[in-house]
């Protein structure tokens, strides 16, 4: 089993409060995601589950069990942090079973279990290099490995790719996947890249100044946002928010579409735009222009769009998918 639970759990310094009290029930083997701006409290909410950080109040549950005050080594719980944190005079496999030794395991169980871990992993090839001779995608693959190898009840990844280059990252969030398909493992995974959250979640949680927006899967966030936040927040590239009377005409403070529900046409339409630039990216064109009163605004086109700056063009919603939010930036339901 591997659910976790936080209960109100709640975290200041001082006066100064980071996480005003999170609810949230994670299920064994679900791979859920903490996404959200830099500040959100998403780490801190992490390293509280993981132990690293004490509550002010409320309570951290794993498998039913009040961990509360439990010492991080007691959770069942294996972290991989931003940074390798490799020892660079151990080899791979050193790096691998160090955890392991120190826990007096006989070795027999230890070269198994590395060895699992590093087909796993394809690191089997490196099982006898240093760390410098191996790339940032493979330390980090050493660092998930060095976590595996535990068998933990679940894994917790503090934006585990930020520091590799962005093919590097497709292939990490890549293999990360296939590793929680084939260990069934619960995995709670930091990020600020909503691509990330989108692509690897089951669930996402959105922070906000250490609150929880929404909770859901992608397409219920990406369909169905909550809030403003949620709706600016996820997708690339971001909704459109337009406010004033376009959005006085829906009944509502603000009103979003985004760029992939906007029809483009031009003759006739809803809102009469201007082309100000084009970004060409082969499958799609991404638009940007200036709508008038709606503001400037980015419309997806498929495939190449002969676009030409200052070219007039006419914009036309999908009438089913503009979102209403009201004057507290919550989302209307019609």
């Amino acid at each position: 089993m591997g659910t976790i639970s936080l209960k109100n759990a709640r975290k200041a310094f001082g006066d100064v409060v980071i996480i005003p009290g999170a609810s949230l029930d994670i299920k064994n083997g679900e791979f859920v995601v903490f996404v959200g701006p830099s500040g959100c409290g998403k780490s801190t909410l992490l390293r509280m589950i993981a132990g690293l950080e004490d509550l002010t109040s409320g309570a951290i549950l794993i498998d039913g069990k009040d961990m509360t005050e439990a010492a991080p080594s007691k959770r069942g719980l294996s972290m991989v942090f931003q940074s390798y944190a490799l020892y660079p005079h151990m080899s791979v496999r050193g790096n691998i079973s160090f955890g392991l030794k120190m826990a007096g395991m006989p070795k027999n169980e230890i070269d198994a279990k590395v060895a699992k871990a590093a087909a796993t992993l394809n690191l089997t090839e490196y099982l006898d290099r240093k760390p410098r001779q191996l790339s940032g995608g493979q330390r980090q693959r050493v660092a998930i490995g060095r976590a595996i190898v535990r068998n933990p009840e679940g894994f917790l990844f503090d934006e585990p790719l930020s520091n590799l280059d962005a093919a590097l990252r497709v292939n990490m969030r890549l293999e990360i996947m296939q590793m929680h398909k084939d260990l069934g493992a619960t995995m709670i995974y930091v990020t600020h890249d909503q691509v990330e959250a989108m692509t690897m979640a089951d669930r996402i949680v959105v922070l906000n100044r250490g609150n929880i927006e929404q909770v859901g899967s992608p397409l219920e966030l990406y369909n169905r946002p909550d809030s403003l936040f949620v709706a600016g927040f996820i997708g690339s590239p971001k909704m459109n928010l337009i406010s004033g009377k376009p959005a006085e005409k829906f009944d509502a403070q603000t009103i979003g579409i985004r760029p992939e529900h906007l029809g483009i046409s031009l003759k006739d339409g809803t809102w009469p735009a201007k082309i100000s630039l084009a970004e060409h990216l082969g499958a799609d064109t991404f638009l940007h222009v200036d709508a008038g009163p709606c503001g400037m605004m980015t419309v997806r086109a498929a495939g190449e769009y002969d676009a030409a700056p200052g070219a007039k063009i006419f914009l036309t919603p999908e009438p089913d998918r503009i979102h209403c939010f009201d004057k507290d930036g919550k989302a209307i339901r019609k």
